[in-house]
């Protein structure tokens, strides 16, 4: 299959809302997303009492279904994939909606089964995660239903899908259009129907006994979200966290507040007030039966395991996830941005040589976790070029800081942005990254790293890979000498490192002895 540029759309119905997303498929098998799109659409709501998709709801979900494929279609998708789950999936007029779609919004949908839900659902969610061999459970809170995997980063080993969601059970137990507060008895008798209905479940968990959890979906979002802000201790590193504790401790909360005053609280989205309740009762539950103390929020699902499936149908993309998270992750956002590939992997080469001998010849004392932001910054330091040659390293560090690069805390985040900042032009100091939030000891290695970045690209100057190897040695005291070793004449580069001195004795009180730089032009073993 040709994939140059090719534009494909997904489109998610669930029974709560409608979800859109937008990618263009690069050559390299690395996706661009163009745009996400979410509508809630209640195509579930008085559905459950007979198993039959009300008028008003359909109406609905056609509408944002035939605005969502234009979407795409402006976009230059020249194919869109839907799939219906719970709502559709139960309902006896399921045939004539299905046909409804197609002819008023232009999508053949197909109807999934529960555990086909949860093994996309799985993929989307593990395709964001760095988990490596570790098995984790994977749940997604639906409005109809709950999907349940389990699986290490590379595959599942079990799938489920139970048929209780946060729509479905606020109709069942509180009832649609309530406004006034929830009696604790009630929330429990949901609680109890829950751990009723997930026996099987609960037990093959245990049997696996995964402490590691991550929950996708927007009630679980949102109770994340709400308790983070509520209770101020949520958060965990760079992801968001729902911990059973805070959760027992907001359950009162919603419960005691009608429905207007629910609206109003903190960090809620007044959207799901009338089902968070319900919603509560099943995670709080299912963290209960599973013994688990906190689940990890991801902001992957459905729609994300649409893609990682369409693409595993071309050559290539199972070896590609297969490589570490980190690294998966950066190749992406630099093939995103048509980065130079071979440049970039010189350049990451020589910085970790760099770093390496100058450890040994007492320049910095850092370690294998600086060493490897040092290798990941200097493979996208040039991803800037795709806006402008002109300042991209400013380019390059507003795109690696407002990716989201999976597999990374804030922190790292902010130390390969810098990297890419300071690679050229302005030297990294302390006044530089003054503003910046971060503390001394992160600037400091911002700046012994950052150096050892500037020499790499000066390094590989003409873009042609001429050093092949490179080595720091004390010379004396208070001076440093740099040998360069390759194969052809690098002048260039020998002199592009000698206009870059005085950034090296700004961060190293040492001088680096230019006069002493040698290119030996012999071959070099690799």
């Amino acid at each position: 299959m040709n994939t140059t540029g090719q534009v494909v759309g997904f489109v998610d119905i669930g029974t709560n809302s409608v979800r859109l997303l937008v990618v263009r498929i690069n050559p390299n098998l690395s996706s661009t997303v163009i745009s996400q799109e979410k509508e809630v659409v209640r195509l579930g709501e008085q559905e459950f009492k007979d198993d039959i998709l009300k008028p008003e709801a359909m109406r609905r979900t056609i509408l944002v279904c035939r605005k969502f494929a234009e979407l795409a279609k402006t976009y230059g998708a020249t194919e869109i994939i839907a799939v219906g789950t719970s709502a559709i999936r139960e309902a006896r007029n399921q045939r004539g909606f299905l046909q409804q779609l197609l002819t008023e919004a232009g999508l053949n949908v197909h109807v999934i089964s529960g555990r086909e839900e949860a093994r996309l659902i799985y993929l989307g969610v593990s395709n964001g995660v760095d988990i490596g061999e570790e098995k984790a459970i994977f749940i997604d809170l639906g409005g109809g239903s709950t999907e349940i995997a389990i699986g290490n980063q590379y595959k599942w080993c079990y799938l489920d899908s139970l048929k209780f969601g946060s729509v479905r059970l606020t109709a069942n137990f509180i009832g649609e259009g309530w406004t006034e507060s929830v009696p604790r008895h009630v929330y429990e008798h949901i609680k109890r129907y829950v751990r009723g209905n997930m026996l099987r479940t609960a037990s093959r968990v245990k049997q696996v006994q995964a402490k590691l959890a991550f929950g996708s979906s927007g009630t679980i979002i949102n109770l994340a979200e709400i308790t983070n802000r509520m209770f101020r201790n949520a958060e965990n590193g760079r992801n968001l966290v729902l911990s059973k504790k805070n959760l027992k401790k907001l359950v009162p909360i919603l419960c005691s507040s009608p429905l207007k005053e629910r609206r109003k609280i903190h960090g809620i989205n007044p959207e799901r007030a009338d089902i968070i309740i319900a919603g509560a009762a099943i995670i709080e539950t299912i963290m209960e039966e599973f013994d688990l103390d906190e689940i990890t929020v991801s902001y992957k699902g459905l729609r994300d395991g649409l893609l990682v499936d369409y693409l595993s149908r071309f050559e290539g993309f199972q070896d590609f996830q297969k490589t570490p998270m980190r690294n998966r992750t950066v190749l992406q956002l630099g093939r995103s941005f048509d980065f130079d590939e071979r440049h970039s992997e010189v350049v990451a080469s020589l910085a970790l040589q760099l770093f390496d001998s100058g450890r040994k010849a007492g320049l910095h004392d850092l370690g294998d976790e600086e060493r490897e932001l040092l290798k990941y910054g200097a493979m996208l330091h040039d991803i800037g070029d795709f806006l402008s040659f002109n300042d991209h390293h400013l380019h390059a560090h507003y795109i690696i800081g407002n990716a989201e690069l999976l597999g990374f805390d804030q922190r790292e985040i902010a130390i390969m942005a810098n990297l890419a900042r300071f690679h050229r032009k302005k030297f990294p100091t302390m006044k530089a990254l003054k503003g910046t939030g971060l503390d001394d000891r992160t600037k400091e290695i911002i700046i012994i790293l950052s150096v050892f970045l500037r020499l790499a690209e000066k390094l590989d100057r003409s873009h042609r890979g001429l050093v092949k190897k490179v080595e720091f040695k004390e010379a004396e005291k208070d001076r440093i000498l740099l040998s360069l070793f390759g194969d052809e004449d690098c002048s260039l580069e020998e002199w592009s490192v000698a206009q870059n001195a005085q950034a090296f004795h700004a961060a190293f009180a040492k001088k680096l002895d230019v006069s002493k730089v040698k290119c030996t032009c012999e071959t070099v073993a690799r």
